[in-house]
């Protein structure tokens, strides 16, 4: 079955699909993919639209050698519709946790943030969404590489056109020669 050429399809494989395959042709350890695609995605879903390029682009020279750059900022990317459906989930959770008034998302709301009427509730509210994300993030991260690793372990196996490295035995083979006393 061929892929339409019109439409999203084609969309997808340029922006998602085309760079992924290029990041595991070039020989990329998974234990990296996995830490680097689980950062990205949850940078990428910070509840303040328009700021995760910002933090990736800071977590990335912080974490060295330990992350890939281009999986980060793919993750990033792929990561941008979860974060706009989050936003009210992250919300929800930051009241819950300090206990504060729910903001009302209603349209009568809608018009006093407009019109600046609720500018106390609204950085209110951006202040529960955040810290809905601060305490979701770890959870995040670590559930996000415990499910990716095992992927990309399989897709580097299958695309990586660089050969692994061959593995570090982790002892050292020596021979222990014991002394035996006569007594």
């Amino acid at each position: 079955m061929a892929i339409p050429r019109s439409g999203l399809g084609p969309w997808f494989h340029r922006r998602v699909v085309d760079p992924l395959l290029q990041i595991l042709r070039r020989g990329a350890e998974p234990k990296q993919l996995a830490l680097s695609a689980a950062l990205g995605i949850t940078l990428g879903v910070f509840p303040i639209c328009g700021v995760t390029v910002f933090l990736c682009g800071m977590a990335i020279p912080l974490l060295g050698s330990h992350c890939h750059a281009p999986t980060v900022m793919l993750a990033n990317f792929i990561a941008t519709p979860i974060e706009l459906s989050l936003v009210v989930p992250f919300l929800r959770f930051g009241e819950v946790i300090l206990g504060g008034p729910h903001f009302p998302l209603t349209p009568d709301a809608l018009k006093k943030v407009l019109s600046g009427q609720a500018s106390r509730e609204v950085l209110l509210s951006v202040v529960h969404a955040l810290l809905g994300w601060l305490v979701a993030a770890p959870f995040i991260l670590a559930v996000l590489y415990v499910i990716l690793l095992p992927c990309f372990k399989v897709l580097v196996r299958k695309f990586s056109t660089v050969p692994s490295s061959p593995k570090k035995p982790l002892h050292l083979q020596t021979e222990v020669r014991l002394k035996v006393r006569d007594v």
